[in-house]
């Protein structure tokens, strides 16, 4: 008896059950014949495990007697009643547990088919993108080639740009050395006169603007006096001394206009000539009236534009002339210093308004004050 059971329990073993393929299932893609197909198995699991359970209970009851009397003689079970309801709770709570199961699978049905849609969408997009992808990789192809093609014609282009540059730069070198033996044969042509021009082109220039007359010459230093053409004051000569240097320059200083001398080339001697008369000329009113004033002891800066009157020994007034004098500057007394001090000018006022140089020394020099 005991050799039948093992033999029944092994035969009946549920490892042995063919599980349901659901991978097959899902493969197919068929979700209603899969929940019908589980749903039956598990019906059928359901009720080979009750027989089962069955049969353990009979073979187990059958193990421990000894004869088929003993089985027939055996009384029923006490409390069928208890045994009932025990069995009703685990009813409901099966049921109970079947609901619960049914209601994942739906559940798991619903996802499978969000999954399942979700799957379609994510594929069409991936075609997209291998669609958008290989008109990518086409345009790359075509503006790689068109960008070989442009560099391979500008390459050509260049080219012959620098080969007609080279031409071009070379018939230049030719024609620069032809030019330069040609200047170079007319500097030394042109060598031994040039300062014959320079020297007629500024007794042109001067004699239309100026008369002149030479005092002084010497190898390297000449002295002139200029007196301009057509002035409304009766102005003195203006002494000029000129000094060639090195290099065919020169340096002109003026005696009474400015202390600072004016230098450059010997072709823009005529040019500073005419500059220093148009000065002269400018300020001949001022140093018409200095030069009518010599009577007085008087001493002119021109580079301060000041005026030292020395009254006596003793007594040395400074007087200013401001720009533009006498049409726009005024002379001013700057200060008058007697015996080395210095006296106060507020009463030191000539009796006109806007007095003139000749209106500060008249008075300066009959004022009994000082």
């Amino acid at each position: 008896m005991a050799a039948e059971r093992g033999v029944l329990l092994e035969q009946t073993n549920p490892s042995h059950l063919k599980p349901c393929d659901s991978t097959e299932v899902q493969e197919a893609g068929e979700g209603e014949i899969m929940t019908s197909y589980l749903m039956d198995c598990r019906r059928k699991q359901k009720l080979m495990c009750q027989q089962l359970c069955v049969l353990d209970g009979m073979m187990k009851l059958l193990a421990g007697m000894e004869s088929a009397e003993q089985f027939l003689n055996e009384p029923c079970p006490p409390h069928p009643g208890e045994a009932r309801a025990a069995w009703k709770a685990l009813k409901a709570d099966y049921q109970q547990q079947v609901q619960e199961v049914e209601g994942l699978i739906l559940t798991l049905d619903e996802r499978m088919n969000e999954l399942h849609s979700k799957r379609q969408r994510l594929e069409a997009l991936l075609i997209a993108l291998e669609k958008k992808k290989e008109e990518c990789k086409e345009k790359e192809r075509t503006a790689a080639k068109r960008k070989q093609r442009n560099e391979i014609q500008l390459s050509l282009q260049l080219d012959d740009s620098l080969q007609a540059a080279q031409n071009a730069l070379r018939a230049c070198e030719r024609r620069r050395t032809e030019l330069k033996v040609e200047v170079e044969e007319q500097l030394a042509r042109l060598a031994d006169w040039t300062s014959y021009r320079d020297l007629r082109d500024v007794i042109a220039a001067t004699q239309a603007n100026m008369e002149y007359r030479l005092l002084s010459v010497s190898p390297s230093e000449l002295c002139l006096e200029l007196v301009p053409h057509s002035t409304q004051q009766s102005l003195q000569p203006l002494r000029l001394s000129v000094t060639m240097t090195p290099n065919d320059g020169f340096k002109l200083g003026t005696a009474g206009l400015s202390e600072e001398s004016v230098e450059g080339p010997v072709r823009q001697l005529s040019a500073a000539l005419l500059e220093v008369m148009q000065r002269y000329i400018s300020q001949g009113e001022m140093l018409a009236e200095i030069q009518a004033l010599h009577s007085y002891a008087i001493d002119w800066c021109p580079a301060k534009r000041l005026l030292i009157f020395l009254k006596s020994a003793t007594t040395v007034c400074h007087l200013e002339l401001g720009e533009g004098y006498p049409s726009a500057g005024r002379a001013k007394l700057l200060s008058v210093r007697k015996d080395g001090n210095l006296l106060d000018l507020a009463t030191l006022q000539p009796p006109v308004v806007n007095p003139v140089l000749t209106d500060w020394l008249e008075f300066l020099s009959s004022n009994p004050d000082f």
